[in-house]
């Protein structure tokens, strides 16, 4: 019998850990720490995510005989924090018009606004198991966050429908250095870089460590700046404690900590994990205002790092115009959206395609302010 003709089956597990990892590996392969099972594991074992937190762990595989061909980083939703792709006014909407738009299905890096894989393996086969869970349960809709533009054709093929964002990754132009990066700007992108990098430094060291160079200390420091910023930013952190204390021994050298310390106590900190080709940007924090500082750390200093380690790619999270200027490009980011009931998912087809035209105006924009020398210019 051909594979093609082999009967396909849905798992559905109640934990990342409780997947095999033969076959997780071998669907969401090497190099993606946000799709590495021990660090949506590690998620579940803090508390990060699981009961309490409105984050369900709901790994979906799809099987073909008895190969696993594809697989879905999902979980059930009790709200929609977390997740920076916004769906707040359309759950407002539904309710309004009588409906339940929580639980919902949602695929995607708890917390995380790194683009990357989501639909691990066959696409089809992916999105069907995410149709069929919503459709056997009453729920509202599914959502596949900052998945890849190939992805989000494969899912508009089916009638998902597709949203854009805009975020600003930077990109290694075959840079030898950050010197070479800094020649590619206008003079006075470059004279305010420096400028910007010399405050910054100013009375602080600033430490590089990476996997067993991070003591415990040093993320217990990590943990204090993270409280700081997500107190401030969400209410409440997303993360705990059990999360950054189990960090490196779970991730090893994805995982990478840039320090800032005065008379060799840690002030500021920015968080990074380590891919395949890419450094991704995730927490900065500090307890002690300098200016510039957040710059230096979670920006110059990845883009630094990322040319001497030969990465093509630095993701500093979501939004955050300021990053033009420090050489960071905008990029489209790509999301799907199911929604069964027909009128509620014509109405937000017609919501999304408006902010499509916003957020290609704003591309637009965003190109045209760009820092880099332009040709025979300083």
């Amino acid at each position: 019998m051909a594979e093609a003709d082999l009967e396909m089956t849905a798992r559905i597990a109640g934990a990342f850990a409780e997947v095999d990892a033969a076959d997780w590996l071998r669907l969401a392969g090497e190099g993606d720490p946000f799709l590495d099972q021990r660090f949506l594991a590690l998620l579940e074992s803090s508390g990060s995510v699981g009961a309490g937190t409105g984050w369900q762990p709901l790994p979906l595989l799809v099987d073909r005989g008895d190969r696993a061909i594809s697989a879905l980083p999902a979980y059930l939703k009790f709200h929609s924090q977390g997740e920076y792709v916004f769906d707040h006014g359309w759950a407002d909407a539904w309710e309004r018009a009588g409906g339940q738009y929580y639980p919902k299905l949602q695929v995607s890096v708890p917390f995380s606004p790194v683009v990357g894989r989501r639909l691990l393996g066959e696409f089809d086969p992916a999105l069907a198991v995410a149709e069929t869970v919503v459709q056997s349960n009453g729920l509202s809709s599914a959502h596949v966050t900052f998945c890849t533009e190939a992805e989000a054709d494969a899912g508009a093929r089916r009638g998902w429908i597709p949203r854009i964002g805009l975020q600003f990754h930077w990109h290694n132009r075959g840079y030898g250095s950050f010197e070479d990066f800094l020649a590619a700007l206008s003079s006075r992108k470059r004279k305010a870089i420096r400028k910007e990098r010399e405050r910054a430094c100013q009375g602080l060291k600033i430490v590089t460590k990476r996997g067993a160079e991070i003591q415990s200390a040093d993320m217990d420091a990590m943990w204090g700046f993270y409280q700081d910023t997500g107190s401030r930013k969400w209410g409440r952190p997303y993360l705990t404690e059990a999360f950054f204390a189990g960090l490196v021994e779970a991730m090893g050298d994805a995982v990478l900590l840039f320090l800032a310390t005065r008379d060799g106590a840690p002030i500021a900190g920015a968080l990074n994990f380590v891919g395949k080709d890419t450094l991704y940007g995730r927490y900065w924090g500090c307890v002690e205002d300098v200016p510039f500082l957040h710059f230096e750390l979670s920006y110059h200093r990845a883009i630094e790092w990322a040319i001497d380690h030969g990465l093509s790619t630095v993701q500093a999270g979501a939004q955050g115009e300021h990053k033009l200027a420090r050489g960071y490009e905008p990029v489209i980011t790509h999301s799907l959206h199911y929604i069964p009931d027909r009128g509620f998912r014509e109405a937000v087809r017609d919501a999304v395609n408006r902010e499509m035209a916003a957020v290609h105006q704003e591309l637009d924009w965003a190109r045209a302010a760009l820092p880099f020398r332009q040709s025979g210019s300083p």
